[in-house]
């Protein structure tokens, strides 16, 4: 049975561990304490960065996720492969073994991917990459940047952890290999940073992305049942992308949960830019916009709750754009609750009945108070994780 509301006795299990730390941890640090504030709050960080041997239980994280993705238990088990990169090159029709690409497309069934050592990957085309994989570059600093970038095509049961990914340039139409060793033919691909096609059950969390030449997340053609949390958006005009266009009508039945990211500095607009489906935004700290913060078209459903959004110093002060549809918004789900606003930011709503996300038990977690979301984010965006100590 879906749950929209919380009982006493989940909310109390969310709870206790914020209560023990606040009584039994010691004196220290301002800096200090808001980490442990935050990491307390975040139900996702909190249920593996306590533990200091995180690089020998490295499926656990698959365990954490909340929101519209679930619980990514697929994605682990007994036949799981554990596949380490330790080649940064890149060869789009043969992948060498050791390469990413190698990882994403030659194994075949559940594969969890990790990275030897720090490195930075040119993919000399879109990478694609296979249902039931974990990309997880915690322990390395990974970047992905330069060239090509990432691309989940008609796949599901995806993870995408701890990456830099920047300076995405477009592409012309190419054949790449795909999943299961399948040669794939690709069209013209813009510079997005990650581009999510036909896509459901992928979880995006704790990313930095910036400075792609299109946009930095996409979520198209028909993609459903994804979160995207404690990522960093920064330096882009174009942030994120929810819905293909105003025709695409399978676009409908998306949903995705937008929580505990950090966007800016330096982002004009689309965080997010939603079309016909349903985005529950939540916990996100607006660093500034230039256009808006989010919009959307096409009679979308949104619920922004406890957000904190900082205007800019000066220009557009208002979080909010809508492209009409026939000169009509008014039936638009545009909804505010616990919103926190500063520096003059104003939220216009519109809809008669507030934007229910519906969660069941595998996807529903505890909203924060917004006067905690500069703690809750604060290690939003890639994660310094070294060897026999916490992330």
């Amino acid at each position: 049975m879906a749950l929209q509301c919380i009982n006493i006795a989940i909310l109390w299990r969310f709870a206790l561990p914020l209560v023990i730390v606040m009584l039994f941890t010691p004196k220290v640090s301002l800096a200090k304490k808001t980490k442990i504030t935050g990491l307390t709050m975040n139900v996702i960080d909190r249920c593996w960065r306590w533990n200091p041997d995180w690089r020998r239980n490295r499926p656990q994280l698959a365990t954490c996720s909340v929101g519209y993705a679930g619980k990514m238990i697929n994605n682990i088990g007994r036949d799981l492969i554990q596949y380490v990169v330790t080649d940064p090159s890149d060869n789009p029709i043969n992948p060498k073994p050791g390469t990413l690409r190698y990882g994403t497309t030659m194994i075949k069934g559940k594969k969890w991917i990790t990275f030897q050592k720090t490195m930075r990957i040119k993919l000399e085309k879109p990478l694609l990459i296979s249902s039931f994989t974990a990309i997880d570059g915690r322990g390395a600093d990974v970047q992905i940047a330069g060239n090509a970038c990432l691309m989940i095509y008609k796949a599901s049961n995806i993870i995408i952890h701890g990456l830099r990914i920047h300076h995405c340039r477009p592409q012309p139409p190419s054949t790449v290999m795909g999943p299961d060793s399948n040669i794939v033919s690709l069209g013209q691909v813009d510079g997005d940073g990650i581009r999510l096609v036909t896509a459901s059950k992928v979880w995006l969390d704790h990313n930095t992305l910036y400075e792609c030449e299109d946009g930095l997340l996409d979520v198209t053609r028909g993609s459903t049942d994804v979160t995207i949390s404690n990522n960093w958006f920064r330096d882009q005009d174009k942030v994120m992308l929810l819905g293909h266009d105003d025709g695409y009508l399978r676009d409908k039945n998306m949903k995705v949960t937008v929580m505990y990211n950090h966007f800016g500095p330096n982002c004009n607009q689309r965080m997010p830019r939603i079309r016909f489906g349903y985005a529950h935004v939540v916990n996100n700290l607006y660093q500034g916009w230039m256009q808006y913060a989010i919009g959307g078209s096409m009679n979308p459903s949104v619920k922004s709750q406890a957000n904190l959004f900082i205007a800019p110093k000066s220009g557009n002060k208002e979080v909010t754009w809508r492209k009409s549809s026939h000169g009509k918004t008014s039936s638009w789900n545009f909804y505010s609750v616990s919103d926190v606003f500063e520096n003059g930011a104003s939220f216009i709503q519109t809809g008669a009945v507030g934007a229910k996300p519906c969660y069941n038990r595998e996807q529903v977690f505890p909203v924060a108070d917004a006067r905690t979301v500069r703690s809750l984010t604060k290690s939003a965006g890639v994660l310094r994780c070294t060897p026999r100590s916490r992330c």
